[in-house]
């Protein structure tokens, strides 16, 4: 788990360096579930509407996986890798603030069959470059004013 500036970021995921969506391939079954990070939803504020597209959509990394409306813009919710989306968390479409409140854990938003997970999973910020990128990161969303 890295630790910075009051944000967590758990090691055992890979983040899009872009987005700020994590990706975490399940042990048991080889979906990949997909949520947001700390970072990027504070500089969201609170989640008021969360709408995913259907289940047994294809997305392709880079793709809108969704669409959110938070307390401080409205976008597209960012596919981190490629794949089938197999689920939703239908705790979050009921209750976007879950999203803000556990978006490491109850938050998470999808289940995607991925289409190439060891290709892809390689452009996701992963536990060795962690440290690094949420410095960065932090830095880089003060001077821009997204968070304080």
């Amino acid at each position: 788990m890295i630790e910075r500036g009051g944000y967590r970021f758990p090691a055992d995921r890979g983040y899009d360096r872009e987005h700020h969506l994590w990706s975490r391939r399940e042990a048991d079954s080889g979906a990949v579930r997909v949520g947001m990070d700390m970072l990027g939803l504070e500089s969201l504020g609170d989640l008021v509407v969360v709408a995913l597209r259907p289940v047994g959509t294809a997305v392709r990394r880079g793709e809108a996986l969704g669409t959110l409306e938070a307390a401080k813009m409205t976008g597209d919710i960012i596919a981190p890798v490629s794949g089938t989306i197999v689920a939703h968390n239908p705790a979050v479409l009921r209750d976007p603030h879950l999203v803000n409140r556990s978006p490491y854990e109850e938050g998470w938003l999808a289940l995607l069959e991925p289409l190439d997970w060891p290709a892809e999973c390689g452009a996701l910020v992963g536990a060795e470059g962690l440290d690094d990128w949420v410095r960065r990161e932090i830095e880089r969303y003060r001077e821009q004013g997204w968070i304080s």
